[in-house]
Formats: C-alpha cells, structure tokens, sequence
C-alpha cells in the first residue's frame, strides 16, 4: 500500500486530483491510501480518502503529517497571487516558510530511518516565478527573475526542495503549473481569476468582469490537465531530471480575445454579450509582468502533456463541470 498525502486537498486543483487517484490510481497500478489535509473542505468533497484540518505554517503541524510517513507528497497549499501580493507577511509565512517546515520534518524523519525513509515531494510551483523581459516563448534556460510576491515565494520554495533533495532527504520536483483555467466554483483573490471568470461566468448565465484588454495574451491548462501533471510526476524517475528538479510545464499561450472566441463557439453570441470590459489599473499592471508564452520542451520529452486549443479546455469545462455548478 502506497501511502499518498495531498496538502491543499480541499482546494480545486487537490480535488481534481484526489478524484483521479480513487479512479485511475498512479500509472504503475499501485494499491493507494490517500489522505487530505487542509484547513478546510468543501462540502461536496470527494469521498473515499482521509481528511485532516490544520495550519501547516504550524510547525508542529509539519511535523506531524512527516511522521506518518507517507510514500508521495502533493504540496498545493499554498495563498493566492493578489492575497500574497497585498499581505507581505502572510504570504511569505505560508508560502514560503511553511515549505521550510515540512522539508525540516521530512529530514527529520529521514535521519530517525537511518537514511532509509525519502518521500517524493511534488510541489506545484508557478510561471510566476519567472519576470521580464521575456522572449517570444520562455525556453527551459530562462532565468527565474520574479517580480511579484508569489513568484519569489514559490521561486524560494523550488530552491529548498532542490536542496533538500540533492541532499538526499526528500526526493522532490516543482511543476510551474500554468494558470489554470476554466476553474469551477467561485472566484478567488488571484489576479489571475478573470481568465477563468470570463468563460465560467458566461456559461453559467451570469455577467463576467474583464479587468485587462483583449489582447493580453497568457500561458494556461485545465485542472484535468493539472492533475495529470501531478500523477505524472509521481513517479517519473528522478534521474531523468539531472538534478534540475523544477519543470516548465506544457500549456496554451493564447490572447483573452482568442478565449471569447473560443467561447463564442461553444455558446454563442449571447455567451460573450455578458462579458463587461471594466479596466482594473492594478490587474493590468500585475498582468503585464507576467509570462505570456513557453516552450516548455524538457517536460515534453519527459512526457508530460496538456491541451492544444482553448476549445479544448472550454469543452473540458462544460463536460466536467458545468452540471456541478449550474446546480
């Protein structure tokens, strides 16, 4: 029994991926024990998996999740862009300092093994880890320059479990995911929410904010995309990595205007008539900085895959979730 513990596993993308495990299982067929650990849940969470609440910048905290001794870590936990953004502190004691913690616990109980207890670490980092100038398309040998908040608490975050691992106490790897879009449910304090909003909204019948120009162009997967990454990363052979352990990963760059159109397609004309321009002076400062297109080869050659048009991540949506949401 291989034991999987999923923190951020009330969030979106951790019950995405929990759902994938209870029914596809990781791609070597492993019989899974699945724990969920956050601060809190949904009320149509997932059923099956364990579920624990609690702080994880709580050092204690960090310590008792390590000592179960689980196989695989999924690390999602983690504040939002415009929250880490407009709280300095809060960010940085979330997302960064609680990384701190767990990779100390987890090396704590590696040393109690005898060297011989290494859990495989997946932490979902960011594009916003990365800052301009940029290129046409971000290679894999663009420097990591963030110039946001977030960015460099998940740029810090990539460092640590790089360390950690080259030193043998965790065995880890940091997916920087794109923006993940459409998301269900509700929208969130990610400066990055009306990427989602704009086609969520409108399908749902209800009006959609636009705070950027139509023009902005972006970098993004669905969340059956994203929990495929994760699964993938589970079990890639660490050697592949050549212990460079943070991965671009594979996605669409498209303009909002591309998006609409793509929703136009799949919804018509009354669709995109609810979608209301409204210029947000600190959105598009923020959105300027931020990548806008990759060329995400290592993770390719390493399998890792994601959609090829927004018509696919929109018709994602509506046979996933839609139903859900639109009760």
């Amino acid at each position: 029994m291989t034991k999987v513990l999923i923190l951020g596993g009330g969030g979106m993308v951790g019950q995405k991926l929990a759902a994938r495990l209870i029914a596809q299982g990781l791609t070597d067929h492993r019989d899974l024990d699945i724990t969920l650990f956050d601060v809190s849940f949904p009320a149509d969470a997932v059923q099956g998996p364990s579920r624990q609440t609690g702080n994880l910048a709580d050092p204690a905290t960090a310590k008792a999740l390590a000592a179960s001794r689980p196989d695989i870590v999924f690390h999602l936990a983690a504040i939002v862009s415009g929250d880490a953004e407009q709280n300095f502190s809060k960010g940085w004691d979330i997302n960064m300092m609680s990384m701190w913690h767990l990779l100390e616990a987890f090396r704590a109980e590696h040393d109690a093994s005898g060297g011989s207890y290494r859990s495989r670490i997946v932490f979902t980092s960011s594009i916003a880890v990365f800052g301009g100038p940029f290129p046409e398309k971000i290679g894999d040998e663009f420097l990591s320059a963030p110039q946001t908040s977030y960015g460099a608490q998940k740029a810090a975050c990539e460092l640590m479990l790089t360390d950690f691992s080259r030193k043998g106490f965790v065995d880890g790897l940091s997916l920087r995911l794109p923006t993940i879009c459409v998301r269900p449910g509700r929208p969130n304090l990610a400066a990055s929410s009306f990427f989602s909003g704009i086609i969520r909204e409108p399908l749902n019948g209800q009006e959609a904010i636009l705070p950027v120009a139509d023009t902005v162009r972006h970098w993004h997967a669905s969340p059956k995309s994203a929990a495929g990454f994760l699964v993938h990363a589970a079990t890639l052979d660490a050697n592949r990595l050549e212990g460079r352990r943070a991965l671009n990963l594979p996605g669409l760059s498209c303009t909002v205007a591309e998006q609409i159109e793509a929703l136009r397609r799949a919804a018509g004309q009354q669709a995109v008539d609810l979608i209301k321009p409204v210029p947000d002076e600190a959105i598009i400062t923020m959105v300027a900085g931020w990548p806008r297109n990759f060329d995400p080869a290592r993770a390719m050659a390493l399998g890792f895959r994601a959609e090829s048009t927004f018509d696919e991540i929109i018709e994602t949506y509506i046979a996933e979730d839609l139903p859900k949401t639109s009760g």
